[in-house]
């Protein structure tokens, strides 16, 4: 019955991702959904940026401080390790659906593309970071990274397979593919408002310092092989010449 539980608990946080995450492309894209980042009267922009830049932290330091090793090694004796991940992406999905829900608009235009054929390459460049990003979660492990394989194999009475260094498509080129994807999506705008800059900027910042972490806990769980890849193979921008050997590189 526990592990039954488990799986429900962990289906249920994956769901849950899935609609926040579906959510975020039209608020970053400004259609579909109801409220997205230039939706809504400008208020008081002292304000706005106050909101704003609180949410942000919010989002920021849940998905940093909650992917640490040291954090894990606490947090995990008080909620079972099976669902330890499926509970993060859960807070993680929070933290999102939060800013999506409070986010002030800042309506004016830092620039803007006109001519039709820049538009598309625009959008071209958005959906492709979005796809980018999705594609490499399956890369590595895209049911491990959202916290389903961890109580799969309660069910079935194994255990679960350790991590695996490995060097799958993207990762051969650029490291953190994930994130790559996310910061294309994120700065492809036809219109850029001073709130999509804010946003923009922000998460790039999050995302370099995110790396930082997390390359950090790659080197102790991977060792020389890790610095290995890191010296040959760009962060974020493809080098002329690299060479395979990668790692799981996901966002934790």
């Amino acid at each position: 019955m526990r592990s039954v539980l488990s799986i429900v608990y962990a289906l249920a946080c994956y769901v849950l991702f899935l609609g926040t995450l579906s959510y975020a492309v039209g608020f970053v894209g400004n259609f579909i959904v109801p409220k997205a980042l230039d939706t809504g009267p400008d208020g008081p922009l002292a304000d706005a940026l106050i909101v704003n830049a609180l949410l942000l932290a919010v989002f920021a330091v849940q998905h940093s401080v909650m992917a640490r090793r040291g954090f894990k090694r606490w947090w995990t004796r008080t909620v079972p390790p099976a669902v330890e991940r499926s509970t993060y992406v859960l807070a993680a999905s929070l933290a999102l659906a939060l800013l999506l829900w409070q986010w002030r608009p800042l309506t004016d235009v830092v620039w803007k593309v006109n001519a039709p054929l820049y538009v598309d390459l625009v959008w071209l460049v958005f959906w492709s970071g979005w796809g980018i990003g999705l594609i490499s979660t399956f890369l590595i492990s895209h049911f491990d990274l959202f916290g389903l394989s961890q109580v799969l194999p309660r069910m079935a009475r194994s255990d679960e397979s350790p991590p695996q260094f490995k060097t799958p498509l993207f990762y051969r080129h650029v490291r953190h593919p994930i994130y790559v994807g996310f910061l294309l999506a994120f700065w492809a705008a036809p219109t850029m408002t001073s709130g999509h800059l804010m946003f923009a900027i922000a998460m790039t910042a999050y995302i370099l310092v995110g790396i930082a972490f997390e390359e950090r806990d790659l080197i102790q769980q991977f060792g020389d092989r890790y610095r290995t890849y890191r010296q040959r193979v760009g962060m974020l921008i493809p080098r002329l010449a690299s060479s395979p050997g990668s790692t799981r590189g996901m966002p934790e």
